[in-house]
């Protein structure tokens, strides 16, 4: 377990929370599985409470417990020294937070991508649909082999919203493209098991698949690594019935590793990256001008959800019950930087924008399930 008071002090490994009371507000953040900086779900929720200790005077302590089994000690811990806000990240913390927000009906909880029966309890949900079919359609639109993997961390309601909508966004773009769907695993490990992330990454590239798609939190840095390190498909090792049917990125230039590696008849291989933009992690050579393998990613806004509950906090405007976020009010989309300019032209952009407007208008219903 450790437990830690950002921009205040270190504390001694062991020990709980120690807030130090402000003018503003306290939070404290019990993270899931991966930890606070795992580039994705939880880096998300703590750049949100960051933002608010810089713009809000916000106090931050967190808490990251070596088994996420035992995160009901620091979120325990956070109310007996009465923080203003305790925030349970991820939906496995639902119980802890429900738990001891009954027993301190008092105080004000939030937990992110769950929903809890407390009425002092915010519960931040997402449309991870919406977005998901937005990247979905990207991918449609850009295979090379009319195969895309999913990979998801388990197999729950929560995640099937990830996959329904990206595989309705691949269809909606290219009916012929077929979506192959993996789990990394069925315990709470399967957040944070990059190693097999990275064998089913090899199980959907070896099926055809040139796009994957991974919702499971920091496992998804196997995804990564896995792409990086093999990061085209060869036509001479696809499978049966598998062929390229275009070449879109032949213009985009191409870093020498990737030359080296690739050479004959090849088409890149892409991830899409999730609920952070983890664009930037697909650049192997310091060049963003050059192939990068994040094609884009879906961008789910926990940092505004999270900034926007302990604005509420602040402000003395505090409401429990369930506040969701979906493509309307931002709370989810897709990525676009200097990474993946090159490989996603305006052109797209513009369909996809198109799409994005109809899903908020009810033209377009996408899929949970």
């Amino acid at each position: 377990m450790k437990y830690k008071k950002s921009l205040i002090v270190s504390v001694t490994a062991g020990l709980l929370f120690s807030l130090t009371p402000v003018l503003a507000a306290s939070v404290g953040m019990a993270f899931d599985a991966g930890g606070k900086l795992d580039k994705s779900f939880n880096q998300s929720a703590y750049d949100g409470a960051q933002r608010a200790v810089k713009s809000l005077g916000v106090t931050e302590t967190d808490y990251e417990p070596a088994n996420p089994k035992d995160v009901i000690i620091g979120i325990t811990q956070s109310a007996k020294l009465k923080a203003d806000l305790t925030i349970g990240v991820g939906f496995n913390n639902v119980d802890p937070i429900s738990t001891v927000a009954k027993a301190n009906p008092n105080l004000h909880f939030a937990v992110i991508d769950n929903v809890s029966d407390q009425p002092n309890v915010a519960s931040l949900t997402f449309h991870e649909e919406e977005g998901s079919f937005l990247v979905g359609y990207l991918a449609g639109l850009n295979t090379t082999t009319n195969v895309i993997g999913f990979l998801g961390g388990l197999p729950i309601p929560l995640i099937y919203k990830f996959a329904a909508g990206f595989k309705a966004g691949v269809h909606a773009a290219n009916p012929s493209a077929k979506v192959v769907s993996l789990y990394v695993g069925t315990t709470a490990a399967a957040w944070d098991n990059k190693p097999q992330a990275m064998k089913q990454a090899a199980l959907l590239q070896k099926q055809g698949a040139d796009i994957i798609y991974t919702a499971a939190g920091n496992s998804g840095g196997g995804v990564i690594a896995y792409v990086k390190a093999n990061p085209c498909l060869k036509a001479a090792n696809l499978p049966s019935g598998v062929t390229f049917h275009n070449n879109n990125f032949a213009k985009v230039p191409k870093s020498p590793a990737y030359i080296q590696k690739c050479s004959g008849n090849t088409r890149p291989a892409f991830f899409i990256g999730v609920d952070s933009n983890q664009n930037y992690l697909g650049d192997d050579d310091g060049n963003p001008s050059t192939l990068n393998y994040g094609l884009t990613s879906m961008v789910k806004r926990v940092d505004n959800a999270v900034y926007a509950v302990l604005n509420s906090v602040v402000n003395k405007t505090f409401k429990g019950g369930e506040q969701s976020f979906g493509l309307k009010d931002d709370g989810v989309g897709f990525a676009m930087d200097r990474y993946n300019r090159a490989l996603i032209p305006g052109s797209q952009v513009a369909l996809a924008a198109q799409q994005q407007q109809k899903i908020i208008q009810g033209v377009i219903k996408v899929p949970t399930k």
